[in-house]
């Protein structure tokens, strides 16, 4: 976390944010290597990819207490709500942050989050009071529900982007769960994150298992409205640290490029083509931006961008990354 974050801590234990600011370290430029695309012809292959677990969402020996957890969206999303508690918002829960609620928040792999949560000897459909919540960020509620969902047989993904619904003039830096919905045939956004204390907080009116993909944009939906005049990237960021702009899109788009590659990292992890505040976006790197945004944008072709991200070092999620929120490198698959 920058320093600048750290001064408006006082602001977070006021209002509340949804993640840590992120302040990206430079790219080095590689030698980009291109394949045929995957298609989304075959539906089924695509639906199946969603349904297996990645490296963060796999429950390992926590298998069947996580299948414990209803399937039904509305359900499972209360269940998760006395599961977890927002980092930075504890306040609004009665409960004082303390350090293990920024070490937990820390942790990649939904393994651990709910080796932490099973260590008191109660089942997961056991709901905790406020404090004895393992904390996490928005991104963490996401990974859950979209774990939970797999366990199910339920095609989910991560997704990351902005919230254009949290009391603010601006799209907000968010996260959230899109899932299969078989009964319609189309990919649905839910918030796992938001229940009743927070629908109060920030005002939310909106129906949280079904978000209108308006009030969540994904963040290749915002780089190409951006990209054609129809927004302004100036509105994409975090009002807590006043930092918006297209810089911000870019890396919430690389973000969201791993996430629907099944490698949900952490909102401050920093890797790859993801630009510094200061940075200008080269031409290189916009075109790589406009044809990742083509794909991710559109619920029916994100998954095509599992080729880009495999074959380009820019996106490529590497064994070690920068931990903005630690200030240091460490391994992508650190365990907690």
């Amino acid at each position: 976390m920058h320093c600048r974050a750290c001064l408006a801590l006082g602001f977070l234990e006021q209002r509340g944010v949804l993640t840590h600011p992120v302040r990206p370290r430079r790219y080095r430029r590689r030698t980009q290597r291109t394949e045929r695309p995957l298609t989304t012809a075959d539906t089924d292959d695509t639906l199946a990819y969603y349904t297996r677990p990645g490296p963060f969402t796999d429950a390992g020996s926590h298998l069947e207490a996580l299948r414990a957890l209803p399937s039904d969206i509305p359900d499972l999303l209360d269940s998760l709500h006395g599961l977890l508690i927002h980092e930075h918002l504890t306040w609004a829960y009665g409960v004082d942050h303390r350090p293990d609620h920024n070490e937990t928040s820390n942790l990649r792999a939904i393994g651990d989050v709910i080796g932490r949560l099973l260590a008191d000897g109660r089942p997961l459909t056991d709901r905790r009071e406020p404090a004895e919540r393992v904390a996490g960020t928005c991104r963490d509620f996401t990974v859950f529900a979209v774990a939970a969902l797999r366990a199910h047989g339920i095609s989910a993904r991560a997704r990351c982007g902005f919230g254009a619904y949290f009391g603010v003039p601006t799209n907000e830096d968010h996260w959230v769960a899109e899932y299969w919905n078989a009964d319609e045939s189309r990919w649905i956004l839910t918030d796992a994150q938001v229940d009743q204390r927070q629908r109060e907080l920030f005002g939310i009116d909106l129906d949280v298992t079904d978000v209108p993909r308006d009030q969540f944009i994904v963040a290749g939906l915002a780089w190409r409205r951006c990209r054609a005049g129809e927004d302004d990237a100036n509105r994409y960021g975090l009002k807590m640290t006043e930092e918006f702009g297209d810089w911000w899109i870019a890396a919430n788009l690389i973000r969201d490029a791993a996430a629907v590659s099944n490698m949900e990292m952490l909102p401050w992890d920093v890797w790859g083509a993801i630009p510094e505040p200061e940075d200008v976006i080269d031409a290189d790197l916009t075109a790589l931006l406009d044809k990742l945004a083509g794909l991710t944008a559109d619920p029916e072709t994100a998954a095509d961008a599992r080729t880009l991200y495999r074959k380009d070092d820019r996106l490529h999620v590497p064994a070690t990354v920068r931990n903005a929120n630690r200030g240091h490198d460490e391994p992508v698959f650190l365990r907690g």
